[in-house]
């Protein structure tokens, strides 16, 4: 029985259903959204829903008979078990704000596909590399904001008026979202020599902190690949040797039965 649903979890066709019923189910739960469809189509879209939650179920406990204690200690499978878990909690009273979070299911195409792991496990990888970029530009946010505060508080206190509200506007300086028209140029109209503190802030943060992160990304993928490359690599390797090691075991057994026959040979004529 185990055999036969491990092999039926392991197939092609299995995994291609899978993947069908998540790209449905994101549909499905897309469409609910909008009230006209489901007011004419609210029975179809409720049933395919519970189908594909159905289906994932199963695989589910299929996954856990096949691999018992094992399968918790996959992190893809935790994530999983944990998604379908959410789903099944009766999303009525203070918990309706579950509904909203079935659509987590969509996410279960990272389990399913193995570059979207692999992008996964690189970003979860670059997470010690991108703290200590973080910690470094709260550095740089934080001398900011005083210096801004100290500078500009008293001429544009909705902007710099605290170190919380110039945090958050030179968030938006980051960001370069307005960060010219909408706040520097009108302080520069008081204070003509603000561009000396804005242009080095940009820099530092926007043209040279946020593209560590990026480099510390692709750094953390390029591990992930090699480590990929060498498990793929080892793997085949493994593959190709089985049948050698076959041969050689063959021939050692073989190997020890002559040398028996050999050895019981004057026994038998005597």
């Amino acid at each position: 029985m185990i055999p036969f649903v491990e092999r039926l979890l392991a197939h092609p066709r299995t995994e291609r259903i899978i993947l069908a019923l998540i790209l449905l189910n994101a549909v499905v739960l897309g469409l609910e959204t909008d009230p006209d469809i489901v007011a004419r189509f609210g029975l179809v879209l409720t049933s395919l829903d519970r189908l594909a939650l159905a289906v994932f179920v199963l695989e589910l406990l299929a996954k856990m008979l096949v691999q018992r204690l094992g399968f918790f200690r996959d992190p893809w499978n935790v994530f999983d078990f944990t998604v379908i878990g959410i789903a099944l909690l009766p999303a009525t009273g203070p918990l309706a704000v579950l509904r909203a979070l079935r659509v987590l299911r969509v996410l279960r195409l990272v389990t399913l596909l193995p570059s979207l792991r692999r992008v996964v496990g690189a970003l979860l990888g670059a997470l010690p590399g991108m703290g200590s970029i973080v910690l470094l530009l709260a550095l740089l946010f934080y001398v900011g904001a005083v210096m801004a505060t100290k500078l500009y508080g008293a001429s544009f206190p909705d902007w710099f008026g605290s170190v919380p509200a110039s945090l958050y506007t030179l968030f938006q300086v980051m960001t370069l979202e307005s960060w010219s028209m909408g706040i520097v140029r009108p302080v520069m109209e008081q204070h003509p020599g603000a561009w000396l503190f804005f242009v080095p802030f940009i820099l530092a943060t926007s043209f040279t902190a946020l593209n560590l992160f990026i480099g510390v990304v692709v750094s953390s993928m390029q591990s992930e690949l090699e480590a990929e490359r060498k498990r793929t690599m080892e793997a085949a390797v493994a593959h190709a040797e089985e049948p050698l090691l076959a041969e050689v075991r063959a021939l050692r057994a073989e190997l020890a039965r002559l040398a028996a026959r050999i050895e019981g040979g004057p026994d038998r004529d005597g």
